[in-house]
């Protein structure tokens, strides 16, 4: 059984951590802000399996309600935490330039803040004391998991461009001419993961050239399953939903919770013995690959309760919830979604296993 490490840089109330294979590099910084590094064995607690992390699903505003969602995960207290944001493309128009906003839906209302606006400039000042802080064997402190609405290829080269705007921040990786070696990472305080929607894997990996700079991170792509092979997502083998393993690119792995529980959070009954196994299963494979896995979703709430959340992801009551999050935890899930922040926090932290 792991244990949840609970110590709190003092500059920071959290870490918000998210994919680092078993290599990894120290970074120093030049003053024009680029990274050079020598690798460096990684900390056991930097491998997969070694943390388990509460990823903050939908971690912003819908329809201009639940403004509060990003102040409620970095408030927590939990020192590991995850940040989704999603991303939609708002093309250039005559009197505006083409922008990544941080939406649910598409296409976007008009409204909704910037990606950039959202997330980039309430962590600056934390990434700015990390820096000088220069405390390297804490970082990353911060990641974000992205995910594209939206996949045009303006979309991705204007989050590339972004990116290069914080590199001085990043978790990084050279891309390398060779295959079966992962290049280590050159850590930084702030790591930037993405899934592998249509075109991301060229954008930010292909097309850039050998001995380039990687500043975002991608997932093993799933099989493609037809309605009745989603059904019985539970039935089917490891090596199926996870089909390959780490690369200089390809860090995590991201699985709905209906390939633990037949229909998902949804359709739930009591917590079983061989759900427990199936999701150990799950995890070690990914885990023997060099990949982190992530879960989507769990929530435990009285119908009609929830602040904004998706039904689908709902088990129908905080005992429910909280069986299924220790599991998580007990198998070494590394990143558990939840709209639950508080509550999540709560259930890793309490002496009750």
């Amino acid at each position: 059984m792991m244990t949840v490490m609970r110590r709190t840089p003092r500059f920071l109330p959290l870490l918000i951590v998210l994919a680092l294979n078993p290599g990894f590099t120290r970074a120093s910084q030049d003053p024009a802000g680029s990274a050079t590094g020598t690798s460096l064995p990684a900390p056991s607690t930097l491998a997969p399996g070694a943390r388990v992390w509460m990823h903050a699903h939908n971690c912003y505003p819908e329809e201009g309600r639940w403004a509060d969602r990003l102040a409620r995960a970095l408030s927590v207290g939990l020192p590991w935490v995850a940040i989704e944001q999603d991303l939609v493309w708002v093309p250039a128009t005559s009197g505006a330039a083409g922008r990544s906003v941080v939406a649910h839906d598409t296409p976007a209302r008009g409204d909704e803040p910037t990606f950039e606006r959202h997330l980039f400039d309430r962590i600056r000042p934390l990434l700015d004391r990390a820096l000088e802080e220069d405390r390297r064997d804490t970082w990353p402190l911060i990641t974000v998991s992205l995910d594209f609405k939206t996949n045009e290829p303006d979309h991705h080269r204007f989050v590339w461009a972004l990116l290069g705007q914080y590199q001085r921040y990043l978790t990084t990786a050279i891309k390398r001419d060779t295959l079966g070696l992962v290049s280590p990472f050159t850590v930084g305080p702030l790591l930037v993961l993405t899934e592998s929607g249509p075109g991301q894997e060229d954008a930010f990996f292909t097309n850039q050239p050998v001995g380039g700079t990687l500043r975002v991170f991608g997932t093993v792509p799933g099989p493609e399953l037809d309605d009745r092979a989603k059904k019985q997502r539970h039935r089917l083998p490891a090596t199926q939903l996870i089909p390959s393993g780490v690369t200089d690119y390809r860090r995590w792995v991201n699985i709905p919770w209906s390939a633990v529980e037949e229909g998902g959070a949804r359709e739930a009954g009591p917590w079983t013995r061989a759900e427990a196994a199936r999701l150990r299963t799950l995890v070690t494979h990914a885990h023997e690959h060099g990949l982190w896995i992530r879960f989507y979703a769990v929530n435990g709430h009285a119908r009609g309760a929830g602040l904004g959340w998706s039904d689908s992801y709902n088990v129908g009551s905080a005992d429910a919830a909280r069986v299924r999050w220790r599991a998580a935890r007990d198998a070494g899930v590394d990143f558990m979604a939840t709209d639950q922040y508080e509550a999540f926090a709560r259930s890793l932290t309490s002496a009750s296993r």
